[in-house]
């Protein structure tokens, strides 16, 4: 049995090492074809060639969810030494810098917001319940805002649960409510995101290259600069069979034959499709998936096969589903102190500060230093959003998508009342990320395929654009999980798929969230 991954996100290796570790398959007959290099899909990080960083964002953790993750990082080493795995390096770190945020929200006028009350009228109760509640069959498509009144949108909850997980309110109903069910026992700590964890490094340092190395020690080929540009897919006793690969390596083309036993995983769409980046002194150039044809090979094998999902649902309207995040290097310690003195967090303690009258919508984070493998001493890196990239700024007079790292690093100082030279030398660097939110966009159940469409021999679909019924997207989980549901539904494996954690279950936490709603 042969297995051939089409993209190297972290569904495609977390799929590669389910095989080796419970299918038994050799790593020799595992092959992953990339694209875009590094391996690693939307869990990038880098250095460029001027010596900044680089990042596109990072998936928020949580030991008290993730299952899957957790049962494929338990027996993964980790970055920092051999004999500890991502968990444990993972767990241990969080132990030692625990997250706490003093900071949360931000107004206008500079002052922390008191963020222990959600800010709910009893008509924001009451519709919130009413669409948790509510069956997916009765969502269906619908907008979160068929479901909430406009005053809700400015309550102390929204703008706390919006920037945590990037909804907008345009967005599915039905993915805000599995959000509500999946994460309710975050509900009652949104305020401090006590319940977030970080890992060591930045996640393509401390889960991507060490899973990677492990994949690349076990014998799996990754064949990076290809592109998967064709299935031939036939029916077979009333099943689809993948029969053959068609390959583009810079423009030289070639086949790739499968056998009646050989596997193909495909990550079908991406988040961060047509991502760009521009340069301290520039905006990121306008890319759609015209340009990057990362939908391409989703959008002609699902044409005439309904169970293959419709990408259209996702990638149709870049508006609904684009926003911008930026990346900033610091040459020197004024900004960190400066805005640890403001928050009264540490760097890696406070999460996200979002700054809600922020007509971009604005939120940064500081991570722990260094949050780069090779980050010398003398430089510190933090990152930021914005929801609203299409909208002109509070203290720079044009859109944000227009405006290259040193006009954004101005409108972070008028936000926070900072002084521009605090920002000496610093290097910020932005990201335009057209369908960064794609998979929130409104859906029909039968837009996403199952992991392993019932009519599938030998396909299965791993993204963030697959069913799997109660979980969430734009998760590390949600890939992970597809995964391994796909790799155990093909090759048969008996050994039991960590169960989705209720929360929402669990009495305790029925009863602080209703505190909570009422504080």
């Amino acid at each position: 049995m042969k297995a051939y991954f089409i993209g190297s996100g972290i569904g495609s290796l977390a799929g590669a090492a389910f095989l080796i570790r419970d299918g038994g398959i050799e790593g020799s007959n595992i092959t992953i074809f990339e694209k875009h290099l590094p391996f690693g899909g939307s869990l990038d990080g880098a250095r460029l060639a001027d010596g900044s960083y680089s990042l596109r964002g990072g998936r928020m953790l949580t030991t008290d969810h993730y299952e899957c993750t957790w049962d494929l990082l338990s027996t993964i080493p980790g970055s920092t030494a051999s004999n500890r795995t991502i968990r444990d390096e993972t767990v241990a770190f969080n132990e030692e810098h625990v997250a706490h945020s003093r900071a949360r929200l931000v107004d206008r006028n500079r002052h922390k917001v008191d963020v222990s009350t959600m800010g709910f009228s009893m008509r924001d109760r009451v519709e919130l319940i009413r669409l948790t509640e509510a069956s997916e069959e009765t969502l269906r498509n619908s907008r979160i805002t068929d479901w909430l009144s406009p005053p809700f949108f400015t309550t102390n909850f929204w703008f706390m649960w919006q920037t945590t997980f990037a909804f907008q309110p345009w967005h599915s109903a039905v993915e805000f409510k599995r959000y509500l069910h999946r994460f309710m026992n975050e509900f009652p700590r949104i305020d401090t995101l006590a319940g977030v964890k970080r890992t060591v490094f930045n996640q393509y340092d401390a889960i991507v290259l060490p899973l990677t190395r492990w994949l690349e020690r076990h014998g799996v080929n990754l064949v990076g600069g290809v592109d998967v540009t064709d299935m031939e897919i036939v029916i077979k006793h009333t099943r689809h069979c993948v029969q053959q690969l068609t390959l583009d390596k810079d423009g030289e083309i070639s086949t790739v034959a499968l056998g009646d036993d050989d596997l193909v995983f495909f990550q079908n769409g991406s988040m961060t499709d047509g991502s760009s980046l521009g340069t301290h002194d520039s905006p990121p150039p306008r890319l759609t998936k015209a340009d990057s044809r990362g939908w391409k090979l989703w959008e002609k094998i699902a044409a005439g096969r309904p169970e293959f999902g419709n990408p259209a649902a996702f990638n149709s309207s870049i508006p609904e589903s684009c926003w911008e995040s930026f990346t900033v290097t610091c040459r020197n310690p004024r900004f960190f102190e400066a805005m640890q003195a403001f928050s009264g967090n540490e760097a890696g303690t406070g999460g996200l500060v979002t700054f809600k009258d922020s007509n971009w919508l604005m939120s940064i984070v500081l991570y722990h230093q260094p949050h780069f493998l090779d980050q010398p001493a003398d430089i510190q890196v933090f990152w930021g959003y914005a929801l609203h990239p299409d909208r002109i700024g509070n203290f720079v007079a044009k859109p944000m998508a227009d405006c290259g790292g040193a006009d954004i690093l101005t409108e972070l100082c008028g936000h926070l009342n900072f002084d521009l030279s605090v920002f000496e030398n610093a290097t910020c660097v932005p990201c335009r990320m057209p369908y960064i939110t794609s998979m929130f966009m409104p859906r029909h159940r039968s837009d996403r395929p199952l992991p392993v469409p019932a009519t599938s021999k030998n396909l299965a679909f791993v993204s963030q654009f697959v069913e799997i019924p109660d979980d969430v997207v734009f998760t590390v989980e949600y890939s992970v999980r597809a995964a391994q549901m796909a790799v155990y539904q093909l090759l048969g494996i008996e050994r039991p798929i960590p169960k989705i954690t209720r929360h929402d279950r669990s009495l305790r936490v029925l009863i602080d969230t209703a505190e909570k709603a009422f504080a």
